[in-house]
């Protein structure tokens, strides 16, 4: 079985879906690894670690693609539309894709999946459970996410994080407010709190006040009787009554505040709007919000995909891809992953593929089969 590893071709993508690690792993399973040539490089990764690891390094993307029977990637393939190299035209009809296919930005590409005769499994729609969290791309991705916004922050910042007793006088702590407690914002307090800041966070979900406080920090939130938490552990979206009061809760806390890192996602809808113009313009000059859903939509309502924005002396801050920020150990992390999801699929004795179709996993985040769109969140254009 060839399993192909191209080089990621979208602006601001600098991740590499293997690993010289997870190739041997790769290879003990039966599988012919070729990775596309300068693939890690962008990750530091030289190709020679991957020849040493025992893949086979090819020239151009038309020969990594040649008779791929999977492929991985970290993002979708580049299709003609888009300029370019047109990945979608190399991949034979019943090849596997196993990627991050961001389903609900471009639904086009899920019919051009279908229709190719491509069997796609989105790793982002890896179902919350136990046996299934050494896949989980979103945590491992998101967990980097959260501790490069706390040091994005501490370099747009003009002040240090920890209290400094010094003969000169006293530097106070800086104060950071998490806005979102999922992965990413956990990792943030975690981050923060290294640095020595004093950090304050809030989440939809109450379930996330003892998390917070086991970090060592304070947890604000609206009191309601609503549920914050979808059955798969997500944040779901809040009434208009909670949103009003989070609102307030929120521009009161915020102008107290030196930083801001907001990490709100609803999967397969806009981010939640939580700092309004008027919340910037309250805050103290120097201050920083780190935008982390900016992609989505962006929690703050000034923040612009890829720019660092000025208002009123507060730095808001856009970056795209940010665990790509980190694409070392991004790229390890989501490596294992797709080696955690691909093993138990594969026959030890026959190095063959032996996929039970009815397995949770597998249902999860299967998105296109036999020729036909198969997820269910995904069936009718929804």
């Amino acid at each position: 079985m060839k399993l192909a590893i191209p080089k990621e071709r979208r602006e601001h993508e600098r991740r590499v879906a293997a690993s010289p690690d997870t190739v041997k792993k790769l290879i003990s399973l039966g599988f012919d690894v070729h990775v596309e040539k300068d693939a890690g490089l962008m990750s530091s990764i030289p190709d020679s670690e991957y020849t040493a690891a025992g893949a086979k390094i090819a020239a151009d993307v038309s020969e990594t693609y040649k008779d791929a029977d999977i492929i991985f990637k970290v993002q979708r393939p580049m299709h003609a539309a888009e300029g370019g190299v047109d990945e979608m035209a190399l991949i034979k009809s019943g090849a596997i894709l196993v990627a991050v296919l961001s389903p609900f930005s471009d639904g086009a590409m899920i019919d051009a999946y279908a229709k190719g005769n491509i069997t796609t499994f989105a790793m982002e729609f890896m179902p919350r459970i136990t046996r299934a969290q050494s896949m989980d791309v979103l945590s491992s991705q998101s967990n980097l996410a959260g501790y490069t916004s706390v040091i994005d922050a501490a370099h747009e910042f003009s002040r240090a994080f920890p209290m400094m007793m010094t003969a000169a006088g006293t530097v106070a702590p800086a104060k950071v407010m998490i806005m979102g407690c999922g992965v990413a914002g956990l990792q943030a307090i975690a981050t923060a709190k290294r640095l020595g800041a004093v950090v304050s966070a809030t989440d939809v979900r109450a379930a996330a006040k003892e998390q917070v406080e086991s970090l060592g920090g304070k947890f604000v939130m609206v009191e309601s009787d609503e549920t914050g938490e979808t059955e798969a552990g997500y944040a779901r979206e809040m009434s208009d009554d909670y949103k009003e009061k989070q609102a307030a809760l929120i521009a009161e806390t915020l102008a107290k505040q030196d930083i801001a890192i907001t990490t709100a996602l609803i999967p397969g809808r806009p981010a939640p709007l939580l700092i309004t113009k008027e919340m910037v313009q309250s805050m103290k000059p120097g201050s920083v919000i780190i935008d982390l859903a900016v992609e989505s939509g962006g929690n703050c309502e000034l923040s612009q995909a890829g720019k660092v924005v000025l208002e009123s002396g507060v730095k808001i801050v856009g970056h795209y891809n940010v665990p790509s920020r980190t694409a070392t150990d991004a790229s390890a992390l989501y490596s294992k992953n797709l080696l955690n999801f691909i093993t138990p699929l594969v026959d030890e004795e026959s190095k063959s593929l032996n996929i039970d179709w009815e397995d949770e996993i597998i249902t999860g985040t299967l998105l296109t089969k036999d020729g036909a769109i198969v997820h269910e969140r995904l069936k009718g254009g929804n």
